[in-house]
């Protein structure tokens, strides 16, 4: 925990226990999940959490750039604890999210027709590897 407190200092957020539970759940749980998911795993531990205090911690985060926000088919926001630039993998059989390194295939520019580009999000659709096995 002493990490996560020291770098949510680092960044200017005040360290409370709520903050650092979610930051350690991303951390610790890297399947770009929900705020209801956040929620309902942490909730049991801190009966006191509310959903709103989780959405505004995340975006909080997203904000001080400690993690990145995806919205897949316009239906749910996801949180991601890896802000370096990737692209992302969605099984179309399971809904499970995979981050991808996808440099190797795309080099994004860092100025288009005049746009300076400082993120990106690209999302790939079909059947998972796990998916395919079975």
């Amino acid at each position: 925990m002493e990490q996560y407190k020291q770098y949510l200092e680092a960044k200017g957020i005040s360290p409370s226990y709520q903050r650092l539970k979610i930051l350690e759940y991303l951390d610790h749980n890297r399947t770009h999940p929900t705020v209801d998911e956040i929620y309902t795993a942490l909730v049991p531990h801190i009966p006191t959490l509310s959903k709103t205090t989780v959405y505004n911690t995340l975006s909080l985060f997203v904000q001080e750039g400690l993690a990145s926000m995806l919205v897949l088919d316009n239906v749910e926001a996801r949180f991601d604890i890896t802000v370096q630039p990737h692209g992302h993998f969605t099984c179309k059989n399971c809904g499970k999210v995979y981050d991808l390194d996808i440099t190797r295939y795309v080099n994004i520019p860092e100025s288009i027709d005049g746009h300076t580009v400082d993120q990106y999000q690209i999302t790939l659709k079909g059947i998972c590897k796990e998916c395919s096995t079975h």
